[in-house]
C-alpha cells in the first residue's frame, strides 16, 4: 500500500500507538479530544458536532486527504460519516451509523429482518416512575439507547435496583446529556428517527459465550475477518480478556457470522469496518445479536497481526482510502493472542500511584507486549464504578504459540505490576484466572 494522508478522528492510545510505529510512510493528522482524560474531556461541554465538522471540512478541503479513520465509539462514526460526505471520501452511510448506534431502532430493524437472532426488548423512558412502566419482566439487561463502551449497561433484578442505577447527580446528568447531545442533534436534523436518544432500552437476558465478529463492508460486500472470544470475570458481565482466534466450533462461528451479516444488512451497512457483538448458546450454538459497532476495534488491532500476519489498522487505512484491504489468514508469528483487562471490581482504586517511569520500565522489560494503564482516583474512580460497574486500570495485549504460553506471559507481567488494588494484589495472578474462564 502506497503512502497515504490519513485523518484520525478522536484518536485513543491504540490509534496513536499504531500510527507512531507505522512503517508505511503514511502521514497522519489527529482531530478530536480524549473523552477519558482531562483537560481534553472538558471540551465535551462546548462541543457542537456540526460546527466541528464544518471546521474540519474547511481545514482539510485542500489538504489532499486520502481517508478518514476512527475507532472511537462515541463521536467518531457520526463525525467520520458527515465529514466523509463533505470531502467526498469513503465513509459509512450516515443512516447506517444512526440505525446501528440507536439501540432501540437497531433492535426494531433486527426484529423485522432476523427475529430468531434478536432478544426480546422494549423501550424504557428515562423519566420512568412505576413498575408498570417496565417493558419486560425482571431480570433484564438495561442500557442507554445511545451509549458507548458499555457505559451504564447492567443486568437489573428489581425495580429498586433499576431505580438506583438510573438516577444521577446533576453533574452526572450534565455529562450524560453532553455525551448524547451530538448524536441527538444529528439524528433530528438528518433522519426521521424520533425516539430521543436519552431513553433506555430493556433487553432479555441472554446467556452463553460472548463473541465479537469483526469485518468490513466495501461496495455493499461484507468480508469477515475473524471472531474474537469475549471472556468475563467469573460471575460478572465484566470483560476479563478478548482472545483470538475463537475457541468455539467452526459451525457455531459460521452461524454467528451469518447472524452478523443479516444484522448489517438490516441497518443498511454497506461500507466501513465493523464489529458485531453476539451471545452464542452454550448448548445449541444458536446466536443472538447484542449490537453493531460501526467502527474498528482499536484494542484488537494487533491481535490480528500476531495471529494472521496483518494489522487491522493497516486494513482500516486501506479501506477508507478506497482500496481493498490485503487480508491474510494464520500467517502471523503466534497461534493465539489476547487482550487482557486488569479490573478493580470492588472500587478500591490503585494500591498506590505509579512511580514516574515505572510503566515505561515495565514496557521495556516486555517489548513484545502492548501495555496500557489508566490511573484514576477520587470522583473519576467513583464515576467509572457506577457507570461501568468496575474500574479498568490496565490492558495487556500479548501473543504466544499456545494458550499455556499466553497465560504464562501474562502472569509474569501481572506479577510485576506493583500498584494493583489491594484485593487484586493478594490474588493468584492472571494465568489461573484466565484458564478458569477459558471454558
Amino acid at each position: 500500500m502506497s503512502a497515504r494522508r490519513i485523518l484520525v478522528l478522536f484518536p485513543d492510545e491504540w490509534d496513536r500507538s499504531m500510527a507512531a510505529r507505522h512503517g508505511g510512510g503514511h502521514e497522519f493528522a489527529f482531530e478530536g479530544f480524549d473523552l477519558f482524560r482531562f483537560p481534553g474531556n472538558a471540551r465535551l461541554f462546548t462541543f457542537d458536532v456540526f460546527r466541528f465538522v464544518e471546521r474540519l471540512a474547511r481545514r482539510y478541503a485542500r489538504a489532499g486527504l486520502d481517508g478518514i479513520v476512527t475507532s472511537d465509539e462515541q463521536f467518531g462514526p457520526v463525525v467520520a460519516s458527515l465529514l466523509g460526505e463533505r470531502l467526498g471520501l469513503p465513509h459509512t452511510p450516515l443512516a447506517a451509523v444512526l440505525a446501528s448506534q440507536h439501540k432501540y431502532y437497531a433492535r426494531r430493524a433486527f426484529e423485522r429482518a432476523l427475529p430468531e437472532f434478536n432478544p426480546r426488548f422494549g423501550l424504557l423512558r428515562r423519566d420512568f416512575r412505576r413498575t408498570r412502566e417496565m417493558p419486560l419482566a425482571f431480570p433484564f439487561y438495561v442500557k442507554p439507547v445511545k451509549a458507548a463502551f458499555s457505559v451504564l449497561a447492567r443486568r437489573v433484578a428489581s425495580f429498586e435496583e433499576l431505580d438506583r442505577h438510573a438516577r444521577f447527580s446533576w453533574f452526572e446528568q450534565a455529562i450524560i446529556e453532553r455525551l448524547v447531545r451530538p448524536f441527538g442533534e444529528v439524528m433530528r436534523r438528518r433522519s426521521d428517527l424520533d425516539v430521543e436518544p436519552f431513553s433506555l432500552i430493556a433487553e432479555e437476558v441472554v446467556d452463553g459465550a460472548q463473541v465479537t465478529v469483526n469485518g468490513f463492508a466495501r461496495e455493499g460486500r461484507i468480508a469477515m475477518l475473524g471472531v474474537v472470544d469475549s471472556l468475563m470475570y467469573p460471575g460478572t458481565d465484566q470483560f476479563q480478556r478478548f482472545q483470538y482466534p475463537s475457541a468455539l466450533p467452526d459451525a457455531w462461528l459460521a452461524g454467528a457470522e451469518d447472524a452478523a451479516r443479516r444484522a448489517l444488512a438490516a441497518v443498511g451497512f454497506t461500507h466501513g469496518m465493523f464489529n458485531v457483538e453476539l451471545r452464542v448458546c452454550a448448548a445449541t450454538g444458536h446466536p443472538k445479536v447484542i449490537e453493531i459497532n460501526p467502527r474498528a476495534a482499536g484494542q484488537f488491532y494487533d491481535l490480528f497481526e500476531r495471529v494472521d500476519g496483518y494489522n487491522l489498522f493497516d486494513a482500516l487505512i486501506a479501506l477508507e482510502s478506497g482500496e481493498e484491504p490485503r487480508i491474510r489468514r494464520r500467517e502471523g508469528r503466534d497461534a493465539v493472542a489476547a487482550s487482557f483487562v486488569m479490573r478493580d471490581l470492588a472500587g478500591e482504586g490503585l494500591g498506590r500511584w505509579p512511580r514516574r517511569g515505572e510503566i515505561g520500565q515495565l514496557r521495556a522489560r516486555h517489548p513484545g507486549a502492548r501495555i496500557m494503564f489508566y490511573p484514576k482516583r477520587g470522583a473519576d474512580l467513583r464515576r467509572e464504578m457506577k457507570w461501568l460497574g468496575s474500574y479498568r486500570y490496565g490492558v495487556v495485549n500479548l501473543g504466544a504459540r499456545s494458550a499455556g504460553e499466553l497465560f504464562a506471559a501474562y502472569d509474569r507481567i501481572h506479577r510485576e505490576v506493583g500498584f494493583h488494588p489491594p484485593s487484586v494484589a493478594g490474588c493468584a495472578a492472571g494465568a489461573a484466572l484466565g484458564q478458569a474462564t477459558a471454558d
